[in-house]
């Protein structure tokens, strides 16, 4: 019959001792390591720190929006939108009228499809920084929330140990 082992938890990483006097002096901690610049291997996958979103010209495809730094994101997307519901009403009409002529109109979709996605692609850096400043603000939140809680545990401890005090002196006086 073979005995289970059980094993408590590895001891924490080495670097913990460079935290030792954090609390005494917030300034002793070492300094987070810099970001990672240039290409990098992780899990075997080759990166680049770059966050480059590429543009429609390297696929091929047609921009129909203006280009630049200042898009007008908002107005661009609702542009798209109907001119997308336009050639879907479009596309039905010629399925009923011509259904030999449905091909260019289902590019013509496609097209507007391919440039919705760059578009919204381009904002999802600023979606994930705004996530993240979400993430952290509720973490402060609920910490700050914890603390108050623990503080009011302490103070509700605190009268506890002195009504018992109390009582123990009053009982040891008599």
């Amino acid at each position: 019959m073979a005995m289970a082992t059980s094993s408590s938890y590895p001891p924490p990483p080495p670097f913990y001792r460079l935290y030792k006097n954090f609390e005494q002096d917030p300034s002793s901690a070492p300094e987070p390591p810099p970001p990672i610049d240039g290409p990098f291997k992780a899990l075997g996958v080759d990166y680049t720190g770059d966050v480059v979103i590429p543009s429609l010209e390297s696929h091929n495809v047609r921009q129909l929006y203006p280009k630049g730094p200042n898009i007008d994101f908002k107005k661009e997307l609702r542009t798209l939108n109907r001119e997308l519901q336009l050639h879907i009403l479009e596309l039905a009409d010629i399925l009923v009228e011509r259904p030999s002529q449905y091909a260019r109109r289902v590019e013509d979709i496609t097209l507007i499809f391919k440039n919705l996605h760059h578009l919204l692609n381009s904002l999802r850096p600023h979606q994930a920084r705004a996530t993240l400043i979400h993430m952290l603000e509720s973490q402060i939140q609920r910490r700050k929330e914890a603390i108050e809680d623990i503080k009011q545990r302490r103070v509700e401890a605190q009268k506890l140990l002195a009504e018992s005090l109390h009582i123990l002196d009053a009982s040891q006086a008599n």
